[in-house]
């Protein structure tokens, strides 16, 4: 399945309730159907739209510590937000100091961002300063949702944006009315992101370099891999650092890690 136009679309002669549930199933079909990144966000994004959050954005990354995010050529970012909004917001660092950033790193779940108006004297200068920033785009009204991760370095949120000429007041009554489903549609596109791989990795593995990675996270040595593959050991070598290389990492046991995380190795091929 590859299209939402039930979801979309509004059903006649149908019950409201039964409806919905239909369309529920719908999106649940198409987005865990989703064979890339790319087909997925489209469906989330045709999905969220009828409930008046028609602009998102969305952040992973598997390398977050105690005191920082990580390293942003790391990142996983989704959104169908313009380049003069994300250019700044994300490749100049904005995000750094974004309120609601700041809320999904200590929480997890829904929250208005009533939130910002409520804490604006709790608000670093930068932090208001990337509130001005929003405000000059259209971005002043919405929802944020954390995910909850098993892994102390992994963080996976999304923004809901609704559009300019709604105030946060509208977004509230399609929370109230909506909430629960919209909260599991998204988990449900979280999660299926989290078993992809991820396409806007600095650079993808070539077919060598994950199975000599794959054998590594498997225990063997180069000299075994050398042998199961048919290679000479200098070849096993030289496969494995373009893998560091590719991945930005010092060790090949670095790179299995950053590799799994980015679901770029044991894949199982279309």
């Amino acid at each position: 399945m590859n299209s939402l136009t039930a979801i979309t679309s509004p059903r006649v002669g149908v019950a409201q309730s039964r409806g919905y549930k239909v369309r529920m199933l719908d999106y649940v079909e198409c987005v865990t159907a989703a064979a890339t990144i790319e087909e997925l966000w489209e469906a989330h994004c045709n999905a969220m739209a009828p409930y008046g959050f028609t602009r998102l954005l969305y952040g992973l990354t598997q390398s977050r510590s105690p005191n920082r995010l990580g390293d942003r050529e790391d990142f996983l970012i989704l959104t169908n937000l313009d380049k003069t909004y994300s250019g700044p917001f994300i490749d100049e660092g904005l995000y750094l100091h974004a309120p609601m950033v700041r809320w999904t790193l200590e929480n997890s779940g829904p929250c208005s961002w009533r939130w910002i108006r409520d804490n604006l004297d709790a608000l670093t200068p930068q932090e208001l300063r990337v509130v001005e920033f929003n405000s000059s785009h259209g971005i002043g009204a919405g929802y944020s949702i954390s995910f909850k991760d098993i892994s102390a370095r992994g963080i996976g949120a999304i923004g809901l944006i609704v559009d300019p000429d709604a105030s946060q007041d509208d977004a509230d009554a399609i929370w109230a009315a909506h909430g629960r489903e919209i909260l599991a549609m998204n988990n449900v596109a979280h999660l299926k992101i989290m078993n992809l791989p991820h396409t806007s990795a600095r650079k993808m593995l070539t077919k060598r370099q994950r199975e000599t990675l794959e054998w590594v996270g498997e225990g063997k040595t180069t000299q075994d891999i050398g042998v199961i593959m048919g290679l000479t050991p200098a070849t096993v070598e030289k496969h494995l650092r373009l893998a560091r290389e590719a991945l930005d990492v010092e060790t090949t046991a670095q790179a299995v890690v950053k590799a799994s995380f980015q679901n770029q190795i044991f894949l199982v091929e279309a």
